[in-house]
């Protein structure tokens, strides 16, 4: 085999290797731009759509209104977080107390309301 043709196979090599790259990368590229104008149109439809609304007569005023918390301040949150620990605990000493009445049992000074 002539030393020349060495020479000819590196570059054959060489070339199907460069093309091979090159075609991945517009393959890549293509999916690449797929995914973007996905994208950009769920980020079209999804911008577009409204929270929906509570029924009137289902709508709680003293209640708030579901992802309000995210922008409310740490203070109100604290604060909300705080009254209603108290009304649960509050809750579940008032349903002992009655319990324990019921079954005729010892109530706990703890659980007596002396105020």
């Amino acid at each position: 085999m002539p030393w020349w043709s060495w020479i000819l196979i590196w570059v054959a090599l060489v070339a199907v290797s460069l093309l091979f790259y090159v075609l991945l990368g517009i393959r890549l590229f293509r999916q690449f731009m797929a995914t973007v104008k996905d994208l950009t149109a769920a980020g079209g439809k999804l911008g577009h759509i409204e929270p929906a609304e509570a029924p009137v007569e289902a709508a709680d005023p003293g209640r708030p209104w579901p992802g309000s918390a995210v922008f409310a301040s740490p203070a109100v949150m604290r604060h909300d977080y705080e009254a209603s620990k108290s009304a649960r605990r509050e809750e579940r000493r008032r349903r002992r107390v009655q319990r324990k009445k019921d079954r005729g049992q010892p109530q706990a000074l703890g659980d007596l309301d002396f105020t």
